[in-house]
């Protein structure tokens, strides 16, 4: 469990705007000299001012963790419930899931970051330090998952909460085999207080969830069925989407057991589906990426063909990128803006931007929707290089247009400077 404090000191976040000198800066590089600087070079007032603003700023945030044991060999992949940010689904490949309540780590963090925040900013001590400043007691702290599930048969990466139905979860293994779990009791901290009362807000146990086995391989993708990434559909409690080897993208609706609503080859190669997004602001668009480097914007109301052999037509398809796609994510916020990772960096997308190029009516579908391989699109806004392997990225939830990153040399968080 990581925490980031005092991430207010990255300029653009939590309401706080660029300064004028800051965006020239940005632009044109520090050893460029702003006009103000020389006209504030005899007012010793300013000068102190301009020291102690920059000096807070020269403050690095300060990243604090607190690890929990995991028995059940390595992880391939982890999620949160967007309903209790206690509860937390870790994906192993020894194909087994776990659940853990981090709840307690939560507090700790929290009361750390709040204890050192007040001697930081040199706040009042008796202020700081009053009972009524400081979070509640924390909770105990469970480190063993509290519910751990062994049925299927074989590991898996693919995981996804429901945003529509507290509790509901997704897991997916390389065998084709999809899993619904839902919980047994309340979910939601409100609730459960209501229905246990405070002295026992965790409620968890080997009880808490049911799963039941919904779906297996079946069709014509018999031979490579692996079911690599599940998303939930934003609006639709019942309503799952997957992504599979062989090019295959799914539409499943839960009270139809054994088979899938929509089922299209949306890759003629055959290249694996690795990754998909569902977009949270307009219902109808999926995103998913490839192994071929190629990721495509599909419009689910046009997702219907009317034959097998037939392949939708993508709203756009991108293939500038020369290795897999390892990861996207629309922007929380920005219905048309999206995020994508592949091994050599992270790319923000703008999809609105229109080409302004006199020749696109020559050209075809493909070619005017920057289909092109190798060619850069001019939906490409941002390119955020460095990391080595990355694996996933993800828009902060409540500042705007930070990105953070996980990659084999480690996390990285930062804001484009054009967004």
């Amino acid at each position: 469990v990581l925490r980031m404090s005092d991430l207010s000191r990255i300029p653009g976040s939590l309401g706080r705007e660029k300064t004028e000198k800051e965006l020239d800066d940005e632009m044109l590089g520090e050893e460029w000299k702003h006009d103000d600087d020389e006209d504030n070079s005899d007012d010793g007032e300013d000068d102190e001012s301009v020291d102690n603003n920059s000096e807070e700023e020269e403050l690095d945030p300060v990243l604090e963790h607190y690890s929990f044991p995991h028995a059940c060999g390595g992880i391939n992949r982890i999620r949160v419930c967007p309903h209790n940010s206690d509860i937390v689904g870790v994906w192993s490949d020894s194909g087994v899931v776990s659940l853990y309540d981090i709840g307690g780590a939560l507090d700790v963090l929290d009361r750390s970051s709040s204890s050192s925040l007040g001697i930081r900013r040199k706040e009042d001590s008796a202020a700081a330090t009053s009972k009524s400043q400081l979070p509640p007691a924390a909770r105990r702290m469970r480190k063993d998952p509290f519910f751990v599930y062994s049925g299927h048969s074989a590991e898996g990466y693919a995981i996804d909460w429901s945003r529509v139905t507290p509790g509901r979860l997704a897991t997916a293994d390389c065998d084709g085999n999809v899993h619904v779990w839902d919980a047994t009791h309340p979910v939601v901290p409100n609730d459960i207080v209501a229905e246990y009362g405070k002295k026992r807000g965790d409620p968890w146990g080997n009880s808490s969830f049911s799963v039941k086995p919904t779906y297996s391989a079946h069709g014509d993708n018999i031979d490579n069925p692996s079911v690599e990434d599940l998303q939930w559909s934003p609006t639709e409690a019942t309503v799952l989407a997957s992504a599979e080897c062989g090019g295959y993208v799914r539409i499943y609706d839960v009270r139809c057991p054994g088979k899938a609503m929509i089922s299209n080859k949306v890759h003629a190669s055959g290249a694996d589906v690795n990754v998909i997004s569902w977009n949270r602001l307009v219902g109808n668009l999926l995103a998913s990426g490839g192994d071929d480097g190629s990721f495509s914007v599909w419009d689910l109301r046009n997702f219907q063909t009317p034959g097998p052999s037939v392949a939708p037509k993508p709203l756009a398809r991108f293939q500038s990128h020369r290795t897999p796609i390892t990861s996207l994510e629309w922007h929380p916020t920005d219905e048309s803006m999206i995020a994508v990772s592949d091994d050599h960096g992270t790319y923000i997308y703008d999809l609105s931007i229109e080409e302004d190029d006199p020749d696109r009516a020559g050209k075809s579908d493909e070619e005017a929707a920057g289909a092109v391989e190798g060619e850069i699109p001019p939906q490409l806004l941002f390119v955020h290089s460095g990391s080595e392997m990355t694996k996933e990225v993800h828009w902060h939830p409540q500042i705007p247009s930070c990105v953070a990153t996980t990659s084999l040399s480690g996390f990285s968080v930062f804001i484009p400077s054009n967004l």
